[in-house]
């Protein structure tokens, strides 16, 4: 007899989901009972740390991944992560615990109750079989799912007493299938793209996290170089879709309507590809095009193109339009766009300076100078935006992650995540004091696993997003915005990571080189002047 267990980790090992991150509740022991050899469990100490960790690895891979929760509870706890998940398209096959059948309608403890509605609507698909021969058929289908475009996170609430019944004949059909998505444009969709993008006095690109997903980030070079256009990143940006220091290159659009479409003045077609259209943040009512604008949007998601406000919008693969894109338009007899004046260095001091903080320019330009040229960035502190993408160069794919659904959390456990996933590449993540406390548990599992994630806390002993916000809304006296006492160093040296405190640029290109050089976690405690945030 193969059981439900058997068969299920069967379909998980055939379509390579061997890696589980989790957090053990009871639910869940009948499944992780007798785990496999071949299978590796990563424990983190609280389930958003455990989403978190899987969406990073996820991230960095390309492939989906398994994640166990605990029931309700740990489903709850998991949501800001899986709402990060959800608008990254990172494609996490959620499983969570349920009591055991019979238990589940008086609503014993630790029932999940109503579950396929509980993680709504941030996942694709949220399943609870009807029986227990079901369960490896769902999993199949959560598979499937959360690797088809747009791909995305799913959720499965399994009774843990279904594990241990037969699974039937029919589960034998399940782990070998193979199910494809192929969305390329037409020939016409893309000869009305081509001629539209041709006869434009003044086109502009913009790019999305998903061009970096697709690995198209070179294709993306392709057609800024053929057609001579300016390229922008789409607005609230979680990905790097293309070379900082390229010539075509000119940042990160602005999050509100008015800001980003002032940008755009004097274009006359904006295409978009693998981006929302858009996703605004600060409320700066305006026009959604400039002046004589058109725009065409290019998106594997069918919602996103939905819910747009205007412009066109063609649904295909990312990857595949790109390079339709790139082989069908003609060199363009525009001028190339003249690259952006690099700033100028940091005026910095040698030893500590009088403040004990730096400044966020020289915190970047001695990271910039230090780092492998192919790091892979995480950043979740808010008021860093400008000074990172003015003096960070990133030029390899998948190099920068940051939070899609703008909550905080992610940052911790998306390092340690993304660095377990990257065997020949350096993570470094530059987090915020305020962020780091929603994910800090991440340090144990990263010095518990051994992974030589780096973590950089910006220090600036506030919520400095939220003081630039409340300076816009008019907001003068708001409590709870200071953050006094934290000590990061002790907070790692209780998880088992080294750390130290870099209070000028001399210290920290120094503890920053020991750091890359080491074979475990390290944190670097940076103190920081308090900007703004852009």
């Amino acid at each position: 007899m193969a059981t439900v267990r058997d068969v299920t980790y069967d379909i998980l090992r055939q379509n390579g989901l061997t890696t589980i991150f989790g957090n053990p509740g009871s639910n869940e022991l009948p499944f992780l009972d007798r785990m496999p050899a071949d299978f590796r469990y990563i424990l983190g100490l609280q389930e958003a740390v455990v989403a978190g960790m899987a969406d990073g690895y996820s991230l960095v891979t390309g492939e989906p991944v398994f994640v166990n929760l605990h029931s309700a509870a740990g489903t709850g706890n998991a949501m800001g992560a899986i709402a990060n998940a959800w608008y990254s398209h990172s494609p996490l096959v959620i499983s969570a615990g349920q009591q055991a059948r019979s238990l589940v309608g008086p609503e014993a403890m630790l029932s999940n109750v109503d579950a396929t509605q509980l993680p709504r609507p941030l996942v694709k698909v949220s399943l609870e079989p009807s029986l227990a021969t079901d369960v490896p058929r769902a999993i199949s289908q959560a598979i499937h799912t959360a690797t088809a475009a747009p791909r995305g996170p799913v959720y499965v609430s399994i009774p843990w007493d279904d594990w241990a019944e037969d699974a039937g004949e029919s589960s034998a059909f399940l782990a070998s299938r193979v199910v494809v998505t192929a969305g390329a444009p037409s020939a016409q969709q893309l000869a009305d793209i081509v001629s539209r993008v041709e006869a434009s006095a003044n086109p502009v690109l913009i790019l999305g996290a998903d061009v970096d997903a697709a690995g198209a980030g070179a294709l993306a070079v392709q057609l800024a170089e053929r057609q001579r256009m300016p390229v922008w990143v789409a607005p609230s940006a979680s990905r790097c879709p293309f070379p900082t220091r390229h010539p075509c290159f000119r940042g990160v659009l602005p999050s509100s309507i008015a800001g980003l479409s002032g940008r755009l003045a004097g274009h006359d077609l904006i295409l978009v590809i693998g981006a929302p259209v858009f996703r605004y943040h600060q409320f700066q009512p305006g026009r959604y095009l400039p002046s004589g604008a058109e725009l065409i949007q290019i998106t594997s998601d069918a919602g996103e193109a939905a819910r747009a406000p205007m412009g066109d919008a063609l649904i295909a693969d990312v990857g595949f339009a790109l390079q339709a894109l790139v082989s069908s338009v003609s060199v363009s007899s525009r001028e190339m766009p003249l690259a952006r004046a690099l700033p100028a260095p940091a005026a910095v001091s040698a030893s500590a300076s009088a403040d004990g903080a730096l400044s966020l320019e020289a915190l970047f330009d001695v990271v910039n100078e230090v780092a492998p040229e192919d790091a892979i960035y995480v950043r979740e502190a808010t008021t860093t935006n400008e000074a990172f993408w003015d003096r960070i160069e990133m030029k390899h794919p998948g190099s920068y992650l940051f939070p899609a659904a703008g909550g905080l959390g992610f940052g911790m456990p998306a390092t340690v995540g993304a660095q377990l996933a990257s065997a020949h590449r350096r993570v470094i993540g530059i987090i915020g004091d305020g962020s780091a406390n929603y994910g800090i548990t991440a340090l144990w599992t990263a010095a518990q696993y051994r992974i030589p994630a780096i973590f950089l806390i910006v220090k600036n002993g506030t919520y400095g997003g939220l003081r630039s916000f409340a300076k816009q809304l008019g907001a003068d006296d708001i409590p709870g915005m200071d953050l006094p006492g934290l000590d990061f160093c002790a907070l790692a040296s209780g998880y088992g990571v080294r750390s130290s405190v870099a209070d000028s640029a001399a210290a920290l290109r120094e503890s920053l080189a020991a750091a890359l050089a080491a074979d475990t976690p390290t944190l670097i405690e940076i103190p920081i002047r308090s900007t703004p945030a852009s």
